[in-house]
């Protein structure tokens, strides 16, 4: 997916960008009927720090969401991991919902929405930190930044989604795409066992592409799961009794996916992240830092023309290795370039 997102940058114009909210395209509202998605229905966005991607899913005719875009992100700040403090430079990772008030369509950084950082789990455990963005410009202190062009795209799908019906819409924010062969990579890492956590809420949608139900308890997030009394009322308490068992098939699947990671990790020695310095970068958007330098850049991608943070570190690449193996995992329902 990253090859054939390679070129996309190369064809963003700003001068069709607005000052009021933007709306669907017309060329957007042709690529959702192609693939069955009306402009109302249901939303559901993927973001993926070490391969610096964004996915916009929306539910099709089937009923069941599909992929209909895979967006770049210009800039990433911190390492792969979840967000614990203010201050940490770490944009975070979890499951987050956001709702019509959390859209801004006057953010400094063109538009914006807000994550919903902490989410209920993440405020019990103690983390700290605010207005945690998607937004424009290519400036990320914890943020996840794309191009002014390719926020407001979304921003107008998203809003769209919201003023039709749907309540909130649900961000899954991973470190990676989840494949045996990244989890094998990463084995080492101290945040392992909370990336097993997310993996399972990431199978979940994989196999039924339907939105995973979120609860919390047990300090840990719980996926499509009844409990007995309703849903629990304490994050760091013992999780409730079930009452509903899952669904014996999805339960399956997912065994058998915990056992390819299983067999993926025994038989890895594991890969250490090279050159890390600070975030991440798309490959498209390193390319075009390398050619013009950073000025050049913050003003191609951005009618702000913010500075694009910590270029230097932009333009180190501590995933390459890791990243030319992560399209094992890419879903194959097509996308298009920013």
């Amino acid at each position: 997916m990253s090859v054939a997102l390679s070129g996309c940058v190369s064809d963003m114009a700003l001068d069709d960008l607005s000052s009021s909210a933007p709306q669907i395209s017309s060329k957007m509202l042709t690529e959702m009927s192609k693939r069955g998605m009306r402009a109302e229905s249901p939303v559901l966005v993927r973001i993926f720090k070490q391969e610096s991607e964004l996915e916009v899913w929306k539910i099709d005719r089937t009923g069941r969401y599909s992929l209909l875009k895979t967006y770049p992100m210009c800039r990433w700040s911190g390492k792969l991991g979840p967000k614990m403090k203010n201050g940490d430079r770490q944009a975070p990772e979890g499951f987050y919902h956001v709702s019509a008030g959390m859209l801004n369509p006057k953010s400094q950084y063109y538009v914006s929405f807000n994550l919903g950082y902490p989410n209920r789990l993440e405020s019990a455990l103690g983390y700290t930190g605010e207005a945690l963005m998607v937004h424009g410009a290519c400036s990320s202190s914890g943020c996840y930044a794309l191009t002014d062009q390719g926020v407001g795209e979304i921003y107008s799908i998203v809003a769209k989604a919201l003023s039709s019906g749907q309540d909130r819409f649900q961000v899954q924010a991973y470190p990676f795409r989840m494949t045996p062969e990244n989890m094998a990579a990463h084995k080492g890492d101290p945040n392992m066992a909370f990336w097993q956590t997310l993996k399972e809420g990431y199978d979940a949608f994989d196999i039924t592409r339907q939105q995973p139900k979120v609860s919390v308890c047990g300090r840990r997030y719980m996926f499509n799961t009844e409990f007995a009394g309703g849903e629990p009322r304490d994050p760091l308490g013992a999780c409730p009794v079930v009452s509903t068992p899952p669904d014996a098939q999805l339960v399956a699947r997912m065994d058998a996916e915990k056992k390819r990671v299983d067999a993926a990790m025994a038989d890895s020695s594991g890969s250490t992240v090279s050159s890390y310095v600070d975030g991440g970068m798309h490959p498209s958007f390193r390319t075009l830092l390398q050619k013009d330098g950073a000025e050049k850049l913050a003003a191609r991608i951005s009618g702000i023309k913010y500075p694009v943070s910590r270029p230097d570190a932009a333009l180190a690449d501590p995933f390459k290795e890791m990243t030319k193996r992560s399209n094992a995992g890419t879903v194959a329902d097509g996308s298009t370039g920013d």
